[in-house]
């Protein structure tokens, strides 16, 4: 069956490609790197698609860091900003596709900070936006993927915050959602339209003000808010975002457990997955799927190396 064809934009947690002809492209891949896990992590996990086959990647990141954020240039390369080690980071590293090769980039976060969110508009730009650095920030950095060049947006989040999540509808906008401002926790839901990197906010809110969530897309048609800590406690509900209108609902399926500190990336088009992040039972190594044909969630056989909280997740979906 023919997964895509020349009207359609397709994105991971992050990112996408545009389809230029009917070919059938091939999904490749999703990223989980970083975290915590009785110390910070510096290992990626990947998941190959479609079997969701876990292997990790010889190359790891520049140091073991945890609070990481992902997004990616999808088919070309993903990757990781900022994160505290001993201190806050500013790196950005990079794994290019498909040989998982690790450099770092000569562009850094506008400042060390942990606590950001990433996600991006594939093949052209990602960006990192809020977090923590001596303060909660509202700066949102834009990387430039044909350069790996760093240039920091005039529009800003609405309110500084960390702890949020960010997903993309790839060659239209990102959004940044939920997280922790100095008012407590955020339920809103900003938009960077990447024509032109303005600002909206979405008159759709989560369902419960929440930190600590992640997010991941099905480019071209919704995105989906997943976990996180509101005030009764950690979240099992899933928010979807449908692209077409930036209204609202909510999953009938759950997350297998309750859970925030957790990540998200995605198979655009075929599914998404959260990975990672604290329980009641503590640190889960679990990985939960969300079929995107009905919204269903499965959970895979295949686990993360090790249970972890405050990792990155990205992914490749492929090009033609």
């Amino acid at each position: 069956m023919t997964r895509f064809d020349s009207r359609r934009r397709v994105s991971t947690y992050t990112s996408a490609w545009m389809p230029t002809d009917d070919a059938t492209p091939q999904s490749v891949a999703g990223y989980f790197g970083g975290g915590y896990s009785g110390g910070n992590i510096s290992g990626i996990d990947k998941i190959t698609f479609p079997d969701d086959t876990k292997s990790t990647l010889s190359a790891t990141l520049t140091s073991a860091r945890a609070h990481v954020a992902g997004m990616a240039n999808s088919g070309v390369a993903g990757y990781f900003g900022g994160g505290i080690d001993s201190v806050n980071i500013s790196g950005i590293d990079k794994i290019t596709f498909p040989a998982d090769t690790k450099s770092t980039l000569a562009a850094t976060l506008t400042s060390a900070r942990y606590n950001v969110a990433g996600m991006a508009n594939s093949g052209t730009a990602g960006y990192f936006g809020g977090g923590y650095d001596t303060a909660e920030i509202s700066g949102i950095d834009k990387i430039t993927f044909s350069a790996d060049t760093k240039s920091t947006l005039a529009a800003t989040l609405t309110t500084a915050r960390n702890e949020l999540a960010a997903m993309a509808n790839s060659g239209t906008a990102g959004y940044f959602g939920g997280g922790f401002d100095s008012g407590g926790r955020v339920s809103g839901i900003d938009k960077i339209t990447f024509s032109a990197d303005t600002k909206s906010t979405l008159a759709a809110t989560l369902t419960t003000a929440r930190n600590s969530l992640a997010a991941m897309a099905n480019s071209g048609t919704a995105g989906y808010f997943g976990g996180g800590f509101d005030s009764g406690g950690r979240i099992s509900g899933i928010d979807k975002i449908t692209f077409s209108a930036d209204t609202k609902s909510t999953l009938s399926a759950t997350l297998s457990s309750a859970c925030f500190m957790l990540a998200g990336m995605a198979d655009s088009a075929v599914a998404g997955y959260f990975g990672g992040g604290s329980t009641s039972s503590g640190n889960t190594s679990g990985i939960d799927k969300i079929t995107f044909s009905a919204d269903t969630k499965s959970t895979l056989s295949a686990t993360l190396t090790s249970a972890r909280v405050v990792l990155g997740g990205m992914a490749d979906s492929g090009v033609l």
